[in-house]
């Protein structure tokens, strides 16, 4: 999966902005101003995903490519290296995982605006 195909995919959930908040070069994913996906634009080839502490264990367990994410909070961010050997299909799951992360913390007020829930 490349950065462009990630970014599509990103926009393609609901309610989901992006932005550059932190610098040029880093690409930032949001949904109700709330990051879930970032990626440097610069080295195109990782993404980081917010994830549940135990399963992002477990991941970093089965995948070298996967890791506890630098400059974030290790417990509930990975970066993935999209040039290593994890799937594409479990890279989109892991977008999936991820939203689904920030919206299940999201006001009902919020979702209803958002998301029509």
């Amino acid at each position: 999966m490349n950065i462009e195909e990630l970014r599509e995919y990103c926009l393609s959930k609901k309610a989901v902005t992006e932005s550059f908040p932190f610098d040029e070069e880093t690409l930032v994913f949001k949904v109700a101003n709330k990051m879930f996906a970032l990626s440097a634009l610069e080295k195109g080839n990782n993404i980081v995903l917010k994830c549940d502490p135990e399963r992002a264990i477990q991941l970093r367990e089965e995948y070298t490519e996967i890791e506890a994410a630098w400059h974030m909070n290790k417990t509930h961010w990975n970066q993935i290296d999209l040039n290593g050997s994890v799937p594409n299909n479990l890279i989109i799951e892991l977008i999936d995982h991820s939203y689904e992360l920030i919206v299940s913390k999201l006001t009902q007020k919020i979702k209803t605006e958002l998301l029509g829930e």
